[in-house]
């Protein structure tokens, strides 16, 4: 009898990811999920995953996914040599990729500001000028939809749902959008049309929507119109410290100055208001605590006003934005975490403050309170109980060190690799389907 040899890379499953942040450069937890994603999906074993960035900078961890600099995509031909690529983007891409990605310029595109590699300019943040990012990276991505070989698309949030249209549309192949939040969620119920458009345009042409929580899944079927069928809920989850993370010192705050901490923008979405107003009833029983207010946003000044306007301007501190190893001192060094959000479609940052061995308070209006049972949950607008909450996790020790214990043991169980699997088994329905 014959035999039937299959070779490896027929049996891998190849994936194009439209992206806007990856580690080490995050301004959130946009960033933070779309690489535990893929290092979930890489722990498969089959996976071969390419993931577009805007602007990479060239010190991303490419252990799970390769990375497609969409800066570096030619749109306009130009006549250089090989050595003149590698000095210009050497150090985000490959030559032999530009190269590659030249044979497939789809259209005269020289009308627009093109470098002088016939490659397209990206901030890699989120400008003023964003809805042009937007739909130049959506023409950028015609390039990589031809170029490369790839078995299903999955595009991150609404700032690459046209990508992946538009790759859909040149390869026939299923789309996936991983919806992290919606401008229900962003705004306050202020949407932006605009907005609102690309992301209904992106789940309409979706042939799975993966949403962080039932939370969102809710939103999406009854604000955006959606087939229930095609839209599940995808949990955001935590990766395992670092060593050196591990090795970042725990304070004993025990007979000292206890500390509450907000970590996160400082936008209406997340209710920094809520946290100042309920420190200010905290510190009418006690002023034995301080409270950290660390992240940046349009609400920064109005909460140092305010704070001022309550007589507790001295038991505040605005370190401003963190990242990386700073988050994690900054939790570690805290006694109480509390994320108030008004709308959080997920939330991962209590799970880091919980593997921190951080006692958390978090919204009842968000997604990971859908999945955390060791934790205090409140309404975001009930300042008493937040307060109340506050006061107890930093007075009461018995209470302080079973959330410290068994929200740590917790959240160890909450793992991207769970993540991944089934995030795998939306694929292979999606591909079934088509």
């Amino acid at each position: 009898m014959r035999s039937i040899i299959i070779r490896k890379e027929e049996l891998t499953m190849k994936v194009l990811m439209f992206g806007w942040e990856y580690p080490p450069h995050i301004l959130g937890g946009l960033g933070t999920a779309s690489f535990g994603i893929t290092e979930g999906l890489h722990a498969q074993g089959d996976m071969d995953i390419t993931f577009c960035l805007p602007k990479p900078w060239g010190d991303e961890d490419k252990t799970a996914a390769n990375i497609i600099a969409m800066n570096c995509v030619p749109l306009g031909w130009r006549d250089v040599n090989a050595d003149y690529v590698k000095q210009r983007v050497g150090n985000v891409m490959g030559t032999d990729m530009y190269f590659r990605l030249r044979e497939h310029i789809y259209s005269d595109f020289n009308y627009m500001s093109l470098d002088d590699l016939g490659c397209m300019g990206f901030s890699g943040r989120y400008p003023d000028n964003l809805h042009n990012e937007i739909n130049n990276y959506s023409i950028v991505a015609g390039v990589v939809a031809r170029t490369l070989d790839y078995d299903i698309i999955h595009a991150h949030d609404w700032l690459t749902y046209p990508a992946g249209i538009h790759t859909k549309q040149v390869s026939g192949k299923p789309l996936c959008i991983h919806v992290h939040a919606t401008d229900f969620d962003r705004s306050r119920g202020h949407v932006n049309p605009t907005v609102y458009s690309i992301e209904k345009d992106g789940m309409d042409n979706a042939d799975c929507i993966m949403c962080v929580s039932e939370l969102t899944r809710q939103t999406v079927i009854n604000q955006y119109h959606q087939d229930p069928r095609k839209c599940f809920t995808v949990h955001n989850a935590v990766y395992p410290l670092r060593q050196e993370l591990q090795e970042i010192p725990r304070p004993d705050h025990t007979n000292k100055e206890k500390v509450v901490t907000f970590l996160g923008r400082l936008t209406m979405q997340k209710g920094p208001e809520y946290f100042v107003e309920a420190a200010n009833m905290v510190l009418q029983r006690t002023r034995n605590v301080r409270f950290c207010m660390a992240g940046s946003g349009d609400m920064m000044d109005q909460m140092i006003y305010l704070a001022a306007e309550r007589g507790i301007a001295d038991r505040f501190h605005f370190p401003g934005f963190m990242k990386g190893k700073q988050v994690y001192a900054c939790l570690k060094d805290s006694d109480v975490y509390v994320m108030p959000s008004v709308s959080e479609p997920f939330g991962i940052s209590p799970l880091e403050a919980m593997q921190c061995g951080t006692p958390s308070i978090i919204s009842k209006q968000s997604g990971c309170a859908e999945i955390l049972n060791n934790c205090i949950k409140v309404d975001y607008w009930d300042i008493h109980a937040l307060a109340d909450a506050m006061y107890s996790i930093c007075h009461n020790e018995s209470l302080f060190h079973y959330l410290q214990d068994e929200g740590k043991k917790e959240v160890d169980q909450i793992t991207w690799e769970k993540v991944g699997l089934w995030i795998r088994e939306l694929y292979e329905r999606a591909l079934n389907r088509q």
